[in-house]
């Protein structure tokens, strides 16, 4: 299903989810690669692992319980839009529709069945020492799967729609827009469905059993009483219902964030026991990456491919400066306008257009900025770490976010399961050293997680040993 290959990738963007090659031109003409790419991958992988492992015991980084932006949430987007930068410079020419469109089928497959593997429940790494899932609970949704789904449409766009983008190269302040213009049609028509599904399903009642076997409330009936059309709360929102009439309400996440929440928890903003005067949809599932949300998560990527296109559009890189930037603040004052208004709140759960434009204007500012740094100023050496995870995006996120190698490590203990290497280390080197957790499970993600896949990746590169999809 993936390979780890030896190639040369001197003019090769390493994706997460895309090998083609997608390199660009300088001012010179000499064709080169786009380094700040590799570097935002890398750091959006790595700021993952960061919110992952040490969000537990700094809730200020991990994903907000519902309303609200915190630096997790970030991730996703971050990588939809690094994913439709990459389609826009892979697809620049397509010599074979047919073949272009069995590439995407293919990889779109291998996501989708890594996503499964990794997320469905079937890999417990790396605190459980065992593997399986019952399918009747298997988790059908997840990072990958919604990454496949932005991947596969946005690149059947981009593919169809090629020869009205040289039919339409035209110049002008707004050119880049009239030339793509079918990305923009794509774009509002998602937005549409995601708006009117939103705002005009009428959510019923509806009823859930606890399989929280930690619950005293475990195999009972709960009931949640809705009955309302357009609630964006937690009990009553269409997204949920939309995930619970597609996706059966067993194959759904059922750790979500909004168990943090004050309504459910004492301990909020930190994971702790659930109140017991507590509504009852606290103790149910709900799905981040389910099927609503992830339809709107398209038009994250679309706007990245708008930015791939810039690259291709404008040959100066002031003009793609000013385009970014300008893009970048516009989406950014746009969704803070929908937030603090109340007109539709940041909320990642639901994946809201407010949200969309803050993070997809936050990508935008971040990229420029790589991109003035690395590739204009050339200031490579301090990112070199970032850029070699970024060139092996694959096997950092399966191995390392997904803790398969931790797992291994773990799997070899001393008498007990928690004595084990890992658990060693971050209890001696780190927190006791620092004479406080928090401080010490921050510093053991920085260097012993994310440092380490840094290092790791480096040596990768220099045999040109990567994982491609």
């Amino acid at each position: 299903m993936s390979e780890i290959k030896v190639v040369d990738v001197s003019h090769d963007q390493r994706l997460l989810v895309h090998e083609e090659a997608a390199s660009t031109h300088s001012l010179a003409g000499k064709r080169r690669r786009l380094t700040s790419l590799d570097i935002f991958r890398g750091l959006t992988v790595a700021l993952m692992i960061l919110v992952d492992d040490a969000g537990g015991d700094w809730p200020v980084i991990a994903h907000a319980p519902w309303e609200g932006c915190n630096l997790a949430d970030f991730v996703m987007p971050f990588f939809l839009f690094i994913v439709g930068v990459s389609i826009a410079l892979a697809f620049k020419r397509i010599s074979n529709k047919f073949d272009a469109c069995q590439k995407v089928g293919f990889r779109t497959c291998k996501l989708l069945f890594w996503g499964l593997l990794l997320q469905g429940g079937f890999s417990h790494a790396p605190d459980e020492l065992n593997y399986g899932v019952d399918v009747t609970m298997m988790r059908f949704c997840g990072i990958l799967q919604r990454i496949a789904l932005s991947y596969l449409v946005v690149a059947l766009v981009e593919i169809f729609t090629k020869a009205s983008h040289e039919e339409n190269i035209s110049t002008g302040r707004f050119s880049i827009f009239k030339s793509f213009y079918w990305h923009w049609i794509v774009g509002g028509s998602v937005l549409v469905i995601y708006l009117a599904t939103l705002y005009g399903t009428y959510v019923p009642d509806w009823e859930f059993i606890v399989y929280d076997k930690d619950s005293t409330l475990y195999g009972k009936v709960q009931s949640v009483s809705c009955g309302v059309r357009g609630k964006l709360n937690p009990p009553c929102n269409a997204v949920g219902y939309v995930d619970r009439q597609v996706l059966g309400i067993n194959h759904m996440y059922h750790h979500p964030a909004w168990r943090r929440s004050k309504a459910c928890t004492d301990d909020s903003p930190y994971e702790g026991s659930l109140r017991q005067d507590a509504p009852s949809w606290c103790h149910a599932p709900f799905e981040p990456e389910g099927v609503l949300s992830s339809i709107s998560a398209i038009l994250s990527t679309i706007i990245g491919v708008h930015f791939g296109h810039t690259i291709l559009h404008f040959k100066e890189h002031s003009d793609r400066l000013k385009h970014w930037i300008s893009t970048g603040l516009a989406l950014l004052a746009l969704g803070l306008t929908l937030h603090f208004t109340n007109l539709m709140p940041l909320n990642k759960q639901l994946y809201t257009f407010s949200y969309t434009c803050v993070t997809s204007g936050a990508a935008a500012l971040v990229f420029s900025a790589l991109y003035s740094l690395v590739d204009i100023l050339e200031w490579k050496r301090m990112f070199l770490p970032l850029e070699w995870i970024g060139m092996n995006a694959m096997l950092v996120y399966v191995m390392g976010a997904e803790g398969v190698l931790a797992g291994f490590f773990n799997g070899w203990y001393y008498r007990h399961p928690d004595n084990t290497l890992v658990n060693w280390i971050k209890e001696h080197v780190f927190i006791r050293v620092w004479h406080s957790r928090r401080v010490g499970v921050l510093l053991y993600v920085i260097f012993a997680e994310i440092l380490f896949w840094g290092l790791v990746a480096g040596v990768l590169h220099r045999f040109k040993i990567y994982w491609k999809l």
